[in-house]
């Protein structure tokens, strides 16, 4: 039986130092039937040539240079080359499993359209990694584990960009590389939450993801805090909120403003709430700040959490649950 094609969509820039390795990763996996379509994003290295003297070598390896600017452009160009049955991300100075994709595609063919199939992920450095990078890699495998990705979506990006694939179908239902906002890996997880793709759970490591001061994500401006939010804000208002209900706010620290601030600049009405007494009562944006259990006194409330210190986060769950609330459907932490 003929294998399915997998297209492989990288887009790079200036990782000449993480290149061979990334590919060799690829050209050693134990699924064969691949292509990779890899975008030059205005190199200025001698990352151009690395890769190809590799599309020289290998017919399956097609470059290209990116027509516009930036991530997005990028896959868009590598997505409309692209030829596959199934669908992978790859980054150019991460490491593939060497069976990554034959465990995916083994995952997708077994449950069919309508899935996406991911895995774990390992994050590894020469600087070694920070404690916020461990903690979101044990989160996030924690998540993948149970295929439960959607049900923390608020708080990060549950779906790792270069470790997930699903069908050239279900990735034009969920508009694929169409939309030009940013974090892009974060908004394709949003879409594929809001066309309904399910998480295929997944106990297998597949990816190594490689950590260093001058990546992208740490660096670019599309990548910082006010975006995750400014995006977390869009999905959040389209796919969860019930106008019907009185909206509120829990935390006023900077994430709390940043959210009190947008919709006030959308005329959206909400209650704003925290439990720090030297908060309480005073007002910020014309909104005055009310002690959390005024949350009591509304009806049918939907509130979005956004106290990020992990002990405060655990009462307010406690509380919410002694309340009767639901996550997901009743309140969303945002951090």
């Amino acid at each position: 039986m003929q294998l399915p094609l997998i297209s492989i969509l990288i887009p790079f820039k200036n990782t000449s130092n993480y290149l061979n390795e990334c590919i060799d990763s690829i050209i050693d996996q134990t699924f064969t039937n691949w292509e990779l379509l890899i975008v030059d994003d205005s190199s200025t290295d001698d990352s151009f040539d690395i890769v190809s003297k590799y599309s020289k070598e290998d017919k399956r390896i097609k470059l290209f240079k990116n027509n516009g600017s930036g991530i997005i452009e990028a896959l868009r160009l590598a997505f409309k080359h692209s030829s596959g049955t199934f669908i992978t991300r790859m980054d150019s100075d991460d490491i593939m499993t060497t069976n990554k994709l034959e465990v995916m595609v083994n995952s997708l063919q077994k449950y069919g359209k309508g899935h996406i199939a991911i895995g774990l992920v390992h994050y590894f450095s020469k600087e070694g990694i920070s404690e916020g990078f461990s903690n979101y890699e044990q989160w996030l495998n924690k998540l993948t584990r149970k295929g439960e990705n959607y049900s923390e979506i608020y708080k990060e990006c549950v779906i790792p960009s270069p470790c997930w694939m699903t069908s050239k179908e279900d990735l034009i239902k969920c508009e694929a590389f169409k939309p030009n906002r940013y974090p892009e890996d974060y908004d394709l997880a949003f879409r594929f939450y809001k066309y309904g793709l399910t998480c295929i759970k997944s106990n297998d490591m597949l990816h190594h993801w490689r950590d260093y001061p001058i990546r992208t994500s740490r660096t670019h401006e599309h990548y910082a805090q006010n975006h995750f939010i400014e995006l977390k804000l869009h999905y959040f208002l389209e796919l969860n909120y019930d106008n019907s209900r009185p909206l509120t706010i829990w935390g006023a620290g900077l994430k709390g403003k940043t959210v009190a601030k947008a919709l006030v600049e959308k005329n959206i009405p909400f209650y704003w709430i925290c439990d720090n007494p030297k908060k309480i009562n005073k007002h910020i944006y014309n909104q005055q700040l009310k002690e959390f259990k005024y949350l009591e006194h509304l009806n049918n409330p939907q509130s979005i959490i956004t106290v990020a210190n992990t002990e405060a986060q655990k009462e307010i769950k406690l509380y919410l649950h002694n309340q009767n609330m639901k996550t997901m459907e009743d309140y969303f932490f945002f951090c």
